[in-house]
């Protein structure tokens, strides 16, 4: 089982790169926001539980809640879609969450302070107001 985990993430992280990339013509807030709320829906995991040959015996587990919710909505069974479902929106929130958290850390929220700068105003130009000055050398 951790082996088939091993490669759920690693295809999943190989997902969520191409779709970050893929979305390249988008600004930077929407392409944050949707590769997380991707990767939150598809990183979250569900508790399954399959019934064995033997009567009454069950496999219990964990998978991840967009495999549960799929593999429950083509065997129409709701008791387990709604739980899965839930855990799908739980995720993609979170993730959703961390997007708009790394666009926000990413934000240039101060100005930016030229501390070699001197407080004394700048000299009067020699030449006058606007008009355009060539170049003199020596």
């Amino acid at each position: 089982m951790s082996l088939l985990w091993l490669s759920y993430g690693f295809l999943s992280l190989v997902v969520v790169l191409t779709g970050y990339l893929g979305l390249g013509f988008l600004p930077r807030l929407p392409r944050l926001v949707t590769t997380w709320l991707v990767a939150g829906m598809i990183w979250v995991p569900a508790r399954f539980r399959l019934p064995l040959l033997e009567e009454g015996e069950f496999y219990t587990g964990f998978a991840p809640a967009v495999m549960v919710a799929a593999v429950a909505f083509l065997e129409r069974n709701a008791s387990v879609m709604v739980p899965a479902l839930l855990l799908l929106v739980a995720g993609g929130l979170a993730g959703a969450g961390v997007g708009l958290l790394l666009w926000w850390r990413g934000l240039d929220h101060h100005e930016y302070v030229d501390m070699d700068e001197d407080d004394e105003p700048m000299p009067p130009r020699r030449g006058g107001g606007g008009e355009r000055r060539e170049p003199m050398i020596g």
